[in-house]
């Protein structure tokens, strides 16, 4: 599984192999300007055939140093090169001023980086070595951006476009588009958060050697065997779900959760939902049994039923005072006007009321998000079976410091991700978060986090439809029921959604994504 590292955790794994005597700066600058030209030539195998015009972008550091090393070997190949660099030598580092020695030794030109106005030259290929994966906060690119833009038809970033910040996937103002972006040993965070992927174009990671990981790992595909039924049992063995609907015309968000759930596998699904609600239901569902819930003491009720393994709640649910005592009795926190002793029975959750059994899991989705958001203690009953599953929205509702933080410019140390984000965001509520985007990251409170990527070749943009969340949210509780983890759930169901999608492709709409699934299964191997 791919791991995602930060612009420290790389410069950390590389140093570690210069101290170890494993390899030594400019062999590893070496082999980085190697991978880049073999990069280019991979990406557009007619320019091997021949002599073409290259402008190079020659940033302070090391990054820089790896530019001087690409237009040498451009040089070598035949081409002509154009260099620019910055004058001041006490800015750049021993391997980056050996590597620009070795270009003017190779009879290399270097033009100060102040004439730069290349757009007028007409260059095949402009390769960007200005600030890489150094660049974490506030440097003004803006300018040279407008530059980028008219450049050339082929624009190569080394490492990362500039004002691109590798940690985060923030970008300056014009943010310009690279058609290839070449990294070194691992992809960092910024190549898949935020408009990471827009600024990268295809990315591409070189071998130079290296070893070493400890990022944040990218959900990858779940194993085939564990998704399956298991044989010989009878449908409760496979997992029961409940679903909270809302009222009449609001309940379709609520039968698509349902719709996951059951093709993720659950050996069955019910949708709990409003007397007057049960005739809209039931003429939309077959296989999806449906139960009528009133309010948190109906819903206390049906969960003294232990093989209900997980809950959803909140898709078209609403927000009112029923809801609100809903959410209560799912959480197990107290609910209003309900007085039965359920103690003995062991469904008693962690507020000290009626509501799930320690073992089952509960996602919040939706308005249940937004009744958690102004009821302090109903975010205080959270426990470690609950997955949060936030748009960007209703994570700012949730946790409104931490969303301004994200928001806020870098200014001084360490850029704040929306991993980061989502992190804090975990530990503050003691379960699973799930912030969705193209770039999902989840987290998990003891520190485990994933981001599931819908971009480069897994790009499905398609996904940005009405009801696509509550399949997701149908989806995550569909494998809770089945005895999945939250976190493990949380990614599965999140890398199924994103194949979901691409198994149809365009023109999808929200119910096509559950009916995915038996193809996606089969490719799996299930």
């Amino acid at each position: 599984m791919a791991e995602l590292l930060t612009s420290a955790q790389m410069r950390a794994i590389e140093a570690a192999a210069i101290a170890s005597g494993a390899v030594t700066g400019l062999e590893l600058m070496e082999r980085a300007g190697r991978g880049v030209v073999e990069a280019i030539f991979e990406e557009w195998p007619e320019l091997a055939a021949g002599s073409f015009r290259a402008v190079v972008l020659c940033g302070p550091g090391n990054n820089g140093g790896d530019g001087f090393v690409v237009a040498r070997l451009l040089k070598e190949w035949g081409w002509e090169v154009t260099c620019y660099a910055w004058d001041d030598l006490a800015r750049q580092g021993p391997d980056a001023r050996a590597m620009r020695a070795q270009w003017e030794a190779a009879g290399g030109v270097i033009t100060p980086f102040v004439t730069f106005h290349p757009a007028r030259d007409g260059f095949d290929v402009m390769v960007d070595a200005l600030f890489g994966i150094g660049m974490t906060r506030g440097l003004e690119v803006s300018a040279l951006n407008e530059e980028f833009l008219g450049c050339a038809p082929r624009r190569v970033a080394v490492d990362v476009p500039s004002g691109l910040m590798a940690d985060t996937g923030q970008s300056v103002e014009p943010r310009y588009v690279a058609e290839l972006t070449v990294t070194f040993h691992a992809p960092k965070l910024g190549h898949f958060l935020g408009v990471g992927p827009e600024c990268c174009g295809k990315l591409v990671v070189a071998d130079i050697g290296l070893k070493g990981g400890g990022g944040v790992p990218l959900v990858g595909p779940p194993e085939g065997l564990r998704l399956g039924k298991r044989q010989g049992a009878h449908k409760f063995g496979n997992g029961a779900a409940l679903v909270l609907g809302g009222p009449v015309g609001r309940g379709g968000a609520a039968r698509l959760a349902a719709r996951g759930a059951l093709r993720m596998g659950a050996g069955l699904v019910t949708v709990g939902c409003p007397g007057e609600a049960l005739g809209e239901n039931a003429a939309r569902l077959d296989a999806v049994m449906l139960r009528v819930v009133e309010d948190g003491a109906g819903l206390a009720v049906v969960l003294e039923d232990g093989r209900i393994g997980a809950v959803c709640l909140g898709p078209g649910f609403g927000t009112g005072a029923r809801e609100a005592g809903l959410v209560a009795a799912a959480l197990g926190a107290p609910v209003p006007g309900w007085t039965r002793d359920l103690s003995a029975s062991g469904r008693v959750g962690g507020g000290g009321g009626p509501g799930s059994s320690p073992g089952r899991g509960l996602v919040l989705d939706a308005d249940a998000l937004t009744i958690l958001s102004r009821e302090a203690a109903l975010f205080g009953a959270l426990h470690g079976g609950c997955v949060l599953t936030p748009h960007g929205g209703e994570f700012a509702r949730l946790f409104p410091d931490i969303a301004e933080k994200l928001a806020a410019p870098a200014v001084a140390g360490p850029a704040y991700s929306k991993v980061d984000a989502t992190r804090e965001a975990a530990v503050r509520a003691g379960c699973v978060v799930l912030f969705k985007g193209a770039d999902t990251v989840i987290a998990a409170p003891d520190g485990r986090c994933a981001v599931n990527s819908a971009h480069y070749e897994r790009a499905a943009p398609w996904l940005a439809t009405a009801g696509s969340g509550d399949v997701l949210a149908g989806f995550i509780a569909g494998l809770m029921s089945r005895g999945f983890a939250p976190f493990d759930a949380a990614c599965t169901g999140a890398w199924l959604h994103v194949e979901c999608a691409r198994e149809f492709g365009p023109g999808l709409i929200a119910e096509d994504l559950p009916e995915m699934l038996p193809a996606v299964f089969r490719r799996l191997g299930v």
